[in-house]
């Protein structure tokens, strides 16, 4: 599900390009998860999902689904985890830090390239 027409070529945006969206997309996912499983306060809501957007816990969610990647799906990853992102990491090391811009390098690409089950495949282990 795309909500733009607007054609895009995920082969040819740079990896950091397909972090940004994917960003918003596993973010999405976790908060989506976060609301399906109680109603809350929103402060609440906020505290838990920072636990699990982190670049700790993305690198523990590439470890939960790496084996289950494809070839192509781990060239993405690839990609996002070897850019060079200019920035010093303050919470996580610079390895975790670049593990999660490639988990959401990938989640970036399956979106662009309308993989929505997918997406909530891989989503599913690793919210388990």
């Amino acid at each position: 599900m795309r909500f733009i027409d607007k054609e895009i070529n995920p082969k040819q945006l740079s990896p950091l390009n397909l972090a940004f969206i994917g960003d918003c997309i596993y973010e999405i996912l976790v908060r989506e998860s976060l609301v399906a499983d109680a109603n809350r306060p929103v402060n609440d809501l906020h505290r838990e999902s920072v636990k699990f957007v982190s670049a700790k816990a993305q690198t523990a969610a590439y470890d939960k689904i790496k084996d289950m990647l494809t070839e192509e799906e781990t060239a993405v990853f690839k990609r996002g985890r070897n850019a060079k992102t200019g920035h010093s990491p303050k919470s996580a090391s610079e390895g975790e830090y670049h593990c999660a811009t490639g988990v959401e390098a990938l989640f970036g690409y399956l979106y662009l390239t309308e993989q929505t089950d997918r997406i909530r495949e891989l989503f599913a282990v690793i919210n388990s």
